[in-house]
């Protein structure tokens, strides 16, 4: 796997690089200090994936990961935050990154994300997931009765699985059901909530305190 690393500071750009590269399966293809140089970076590398900060000079990540998913949208983002970033995450969401990150995060929990986002799933890191709830309110117009209406009880039970960050492997688990049946009951919700990936639905079940408890298997 290929990833460009983007972030203004030099010990965490390093400190990262460091810790993929520890990992037989990923290389560093590119490393930038602000966003134009993500986006000139990911032109010329075309790379697995891309590991954006958010507040950097010149560009910021926000805008950078506009242009990324416009110019390349088979290219994921993957961000990169701090406690204290919660609605530039959100913002950085909505111009298409397919998760977040903290800067924090153990080692083999970062591999983890990495792998999992270049396989097409969606990191949402829980630590900051709550706090991010609060921009949220301000841009989701469903209520959540509008939310519990669009969908049947099992889609409900898979978005909430899909809320804690759980893979189509480990729903089927969880559901008993096979990955298959997943696949279709994931590609019915993002349908019918009108949102376009799994981060997006994720945040709208979060926002929505629809992560009780499942009901019991079909």
């Amino acid at each position: 796997m290929r990833v460009v690393i983007c972030d203004d500071q030099g010990i965490v750009r390093e400190g990262i690089k460091i810790i993929l590269m520890a990992a037989r399966d990923i290389e560093v293809v590119g490393i930038g200090s602000d966003g134009a140089e993500a986006v000139d970076l990911v032109a010329e590398t075309k790379p697995d994936l891309v590991l954006m900060d958010l507040k950097m000079p010149i560009m910021n990540g926000i805008e950078a990961t506009r242009q990324i998913v416009r110019q390349h949208p088979e290219i994921p983002v993957l961000v990169l935050t701090t406690y204290d970033a919660d609605k530039w995450v959100f913002d950085a969401i909505r111009a298409g990154a397919k998760g977040y990150i903290l800067k924090d995060t153990p080692h083999e929990q970062l591999i983890a994300a990495v792998r999992g986002t270049v396989a097409g799933q969606s990191h949402i890191d829980p630590d900051v997931a709550g706090k991010l709830l609060d921009q949220v309110t301000r841009t989701i117009s469903l209520l959540p009765s509008d939310v519990e209406k669009k969908l049947s009880e099992r889609e409900l039970d898979v978005l909430r699985l899909i809320a804690i960050g759980q893979t189509n492997g480990e729903i089927a688990n969880s559901l008993s059901l096979s990955e298959g049946t997943v696949r279709n009951y994931v590609s019915g919700i993002l349908t019918k909530l009108e949102v376009s990936d799994r981060t997006q639905a994720a945040v709208m079940a979060l926002r929505h305190g629809l992560t009780e408890e499942l009901s019991a298997p079909e």
